[in-house]
């Protein structure tokens, strides 16, 4: 009787592991990264391989830190966001070029628009790894001091931006009281 249970028994718990997982939002996978000074880089830019662009430049003032690639589907569903964003100048948005060839990002930006202040080149993506990077796109909001704030994992879209970027840009754009 034990021996027909006990499959019976790691099945159903399986079920439950199962079912627990599909009410699990991915995106909210929290960053030990979160109010932590973000991982320092000093990496050719996307378009100018002769000038490195570092983490202290994107310090001074509250900036996105997006990672993406040519090859992602998801990164091509939120770029014409990111694009008409970054017509606003409501954001010193930032790219993270992730794993990718010089060419076909050059390409993909030159096709799709360029919504970066400039990005950094990451091909071997240690840098993303730095980052906690499992998938691209991902977000990264850095106060600025380079201490990230917030980590959106997936493709943003209208909603994030509106609800969730731009209210917390302003807010860590206030003095310091």
């Amino acid at each position: 009787m034990i021996r027909y249970l006990l499959p019976l028994g790691i099945f159903a718990g399986l079920v439950l592991i199962f079912i627990y997982g599909l009410q699990h939002d991915p995106r909210l996978v929290p960053s030990p990264l979160i109010d932590k000074p973000a991982p320092t880089f000093n990496l050719p830019t996307l378009h100018s391989p002769g000038i490195n662009i570092h983490l202290d430049d994107l310090k001074g003032k509250v900036s996105l830190l997006n990672v993406w690639a040519s090859w992602c589907v998801a990164c091509r569903e939120e770029h014409p966001l990111l694009v008409k964003t970054s017509q606003t100048n409501a954001l010193n948005l930032y790219g993270l070029n992730y794993k990718d060839t010089r060419e076909d990002a050059l390409r993909w930006l030159n096709k799709l628009g360029n919504p970066y202040i400039e990005s950094a080149f990451d091909q071997a993506g240690t840098i993303g790894i730095d980052y906690g990077v499992y998938g691209v796109p991902e977000t990264f909001v850095l106060d600025k001091n380079g201490i990230i704030r917030y980590k959106h994992i997936g493709p943003l879209n209208k909603q994030d931006i509106d609800d969730i970027i731009l209210p917390l840009v302003k807010q860590l754009e206030q003095p310091a009281s």
